[in-house]
């Protein structure tokens, strides 16, 4: 009597599903950082010669300062492994390395907000990038609604401090090796970088200003209601990015700074005089001395208008 043939496992209990078939664990966000922020930088050292110390980030109507540098090199975002495509009108999507008033510098030519759908960890991903290949000194730029009643739209103000209503913060998760998880923020904005800014502003003669940055997720913008308590808490502007970037520099040791152009005023509804808004009134015998200055201006019709 011949022998039954001996059965593999694999005919006995059904055939096995080959492990290339297995669904694979995506790797987490901190670690995809960790392995493209040193391609990026390695991409970048090969392009070119440069290594600045400075980099801008130029946000929303600052792209035309492009004009002023003189460009070494011309990266797309799109060839830079990790770098997210901004999809937000004048925000070209594109790293210049070059020099501007004679130093070196990278500028970033349009930023990833997180309103787009970006997670933190792509808004910043730049950030960590420019560290890696040497950054020290971050300058970001941004556009921004002005609630400080003596702001003026075309008016400029640096950052002196912020205030994240983003809903979120880019140090959530994985502490990366060597950084403090729990990160002093008393000090974002760098003071002796500011006091570059504001002498280089006087010598411009700009609309200059300090203030206090208040961020949003958006994309929506602030109602009337927003406006007032944003107010009261000791905003000065309000926007949609900065913030992100600022804490991440900072938690790579970079030095910061920032400034915002006042593209546009609080609503006429926010400035009402209520109860509730009596931080936007005037004090009597102020407005009765600009209305008696405004009066005796030549060809004054007398009338006012305190917004």
């Amino acid at each position: 009597m011949k022998p039954s043939p001996r059965r593999s496992p694999t005919a006995a209990h059904g055939a096995r599903t080959p492990t290339s078939a297995w669904p694979r664990r995506r790797s987490s966000p901190a670690a995809d950082v960790g392995v493209r922020a040193p391609r990026v930088a390695t991409v970048l050292a090969r392009a070119s010669p440069l290594r600045p110390q400075l980099a801008l980030v130029l946000g929303s109507g600052f792209g035309p300062a492009l004009e002023r540098v003189k460009v070494v090199k011309e990266i797309p975002y799109a060839k830079l492994p990790g770098f997210p495509q901004p999809t937000v009108q004048g925000h070209s999507g594109k790293l210049v390395l070059g020099t501007l008033g004679g130093t070196t510098v990278a500028v970033l030519s349009g930023r990833a907000h997180y309103y787009e759908g970006h997670s933190m960890a792509e808004v910043t991903f730049a950030v960590r990038a420019l560290a890696k290949f040497g950054i020290r000194d971050l300058l970001l730029t941004n556009a921004a609604g002005g609630i400080n009643r003596r702001f003026r739209p075309g008016d400029f103000m640096r950052l002196t401090d912020h205030i994240n209503f983003m809903g979120a913060n880019p140090l959530r998760g994985p502490c990366p090796p060597g950084l403090t998880r729990f990160l002093d923020l008393s000090q974002v904005y760098d003071p002796a970088l500011g006091s570059l800014l504001d002498k280089a502003a006087k010598k411009a003669r700009m609309r200059w200003h300090r203030g206090v940055y208040l961020a949003l997720s958006g994309p929506t913008y602030e109602t009337p209601a927003e406006i007032r308590a944003f107010a009261k808490l000791g905003a000065d502007a309000v926007g949609m990015s900065t913030v992100p970037e600022a804490i991440v520099a900072r938690h790579l040791g970079l030095r910061v700074a920032a400034v915002s152009c006042i593209s546009n005023q609080a609503p006429a509804s926010a400035r009402i005089r209520s109860r509730t808004t009596r931080c936007w009134r005037r004090p009597r015998k102020q407005v009765a001395t600009r209305a008696r200055c405004w009066k005796s201006l030549p060809g004054n019709t007398g009338t006012t208008n305190w917004h």
